[in-house]
């Protein structure tokens, strides 16, 4: 019999036995496997939701506009990046970004990136 679960917005499931935890949860309790990013994921999402290679997406397409500065919650940069899109510095700023955040640990975008 299957039962139909849902998870709230703090929760999460554990990646080895599927029961439901709370998201900063580093350790299962039902069946006491660490919490990690499963292998081969294309990568965590940071505690507030925000995903790195979505950032990093961002960036590299419509970085020029700003894009990527806007979903990381750095709006005052995003307008800046916006204002001077015609002279395509943050286009080329974006791009760097683009490869930095590439290349960024998952540990450290959440403590950059990751704030509620």
């Amino acid at each position: 019999m299957e039962h139909s679960r849902t998870k709230a917005q703090d929760e999460k499931f554990c990646h080895e036995c599927g029961a439901l935890i709370k998201a900063k949860a580093e350790i299962c309790p039902k069946c006491g496997v660490r919490q990690t990013a499963p292998p081969f994921s294309l990568g965590a999402s940071a505690p507030n939701g925000k995903s790195k290679i979505a950032a990093a997406l961002f960036a590299f397409f419509l970085g020029g506009f700003g894009a990527h500065k806007f979903y990381l919650g750095q709006v005052g940069w995003g307008v800046v990046y916006l204002l001077f899109c015609w002279t395509f510095l943050p286009a080329i700023a974006a791009l760097i970004e683009f490869i930095i955040l590439l290349t960024m640990s998952d540990e450290t975008f959440n403590q950059k990136y990751g704030h509620l």
